[in-house]
């Protein structure tokens, strides 16, 4: 097994992490008592299957109007929904994502409130941005960045008179890093003997719904396809059944992440059809995990860290069977397009 540094983590997304609790709160405060209209959240490749679950979780738990955009996209589609009222959330680790800095750069022009995620703050999104937010490092900013959009997200939906529940959400939040160290731990075998049994794989399936889906079309694309080189296909559970069924053979690799929201019955049915065909099926389910210190009425808000946490293993066990490194490029900032 690959040695997993457990206090490292759980200092990083929690100690130093959650301790931008308050900056985060004030943050939202200010910008909830001068007024908005919308919330876009934007990012580019990883960063804006990062923003995914949050766009479901406000749609799903708020009035509040949300888009979730593409960087690039955003910049030449004319949205009329982006006005000076906007408040406009991006991500980028390195903060130097030309894209993202040049959506943030436009919603700026436009007179939009803008919030950065970043690592380290001095990059051009932490420079450009209203309110910069950095975790200080780069290693496990992902897993910080989720804690830090749970509460951006729900401070403003609280502000809404639509999540009483804030103050505990918030509170609980201090174990999840702890939590999600000791689901890492226990799923730890399961991610070495995958990545043994498919390091030779040419393509996989993967399957999720609700605000597991951002993950899953993460990781097909950022992490197999860009990290690993292997052809991959994100299918939204939903849609599975409206054409990539008929692609599924007795040895098709298939991944299904189920979570714990009101999607979960959509998993569910793909789960059903493919145990009946593959014998390559392996299922991810963050109800697995005990997670000390989370509410269960909490537990579907945080299934996409427990998710993220877990598939972080199948990718150093890949990089180790496969002897590629998840650093290598060939193309990305390797040349210019």
């Amino acid at each position: 097994m690959l040695k997993f540094d457990k206090d490292q983590f759980v200092e990083l997304v929690g100690t130093v992490g959650l301790s931008k609790r308050e900056e985060i709160e004030n943050i939202v405060d200010e910008i909830t008592n001068k007024g908005f209209k919308n919330i876009f959240l934007i990012g580019s490749g990883g960063t804006i299957a990062m923003m995914l679950p949050y766009e479901y979780i406000f749609k799903s738990n708020s009035s509040i109007e949300v888009h979730a955009e593409i960087a690039a996209e955003l910049l030449v589609m004319n949205n009329r929904h982006l006005t000076k009222d906007s408040v406009c959330i991006f991500a980028s680790v390195t903060g130097t994502t030309k894209e993202t800095v040049a959506a943030a750069e436009f919603c700026k022009e436009k007179g939009a409130t803008t919030i950065g995620l970043v690592a380290l703050p001095d990059t051009p999104l932490g420079d450009v941005v209203d309110y910069r937010i950095s975790t200080g490092h780069e290693k496990h900013s992902f897993d910080t960045f989720f804690l830090h959009l749970q509460l951006l997200t729900f401070r403003f939906i609280h502000n809404q008179n639509e999540f009483p529940q804030y103050e505990k959400f918030a509170n609980e939040l201090a174990a999840l890093p702890e939590a999600l160290a000791q689901a890492m731990e226990e799923f730890d075998s399961r991610a070495e003997q995958f990545a043994i049994r498919h390091k030779d794989t040419k393509y996989h399936m993967l399957v999720g719904a609700g605000n597991l889906w951002g993950n899953t079309y993460s990781y097909a694309m950022c992490i197999l396809e860009e990290m690993q080189w292997i052809k991959s296909k994100s299918i939204h559970a939903a849609e599975f059944f409206h054409g990539t069924l008929e692609l599924v053979e007795e040895d098709t690799s298939m991944i299904i992440f189920k979570g714990e929201d009101e999607t979960r019955p959509l998993a569910e049915r793909v789960e059903r059809f493919a145990d009946k065909i593959t014998n390559e099926l392996f299922i991810l389910d963050t109800k697995d995990y005990a997670l000390p210190g989370i509410s269960e009425e909490f537990r579907k808000h945080v299934a996409i860290n427990v998710n993220w946490a877990l598939t972080g293993r199948i990718s150093v066990y890949l990089e180790r069977e496969r002897d590629h490194s998840l650093d290598i490029r060939r193309y990305y900032r390797k040349m210019d397009y």
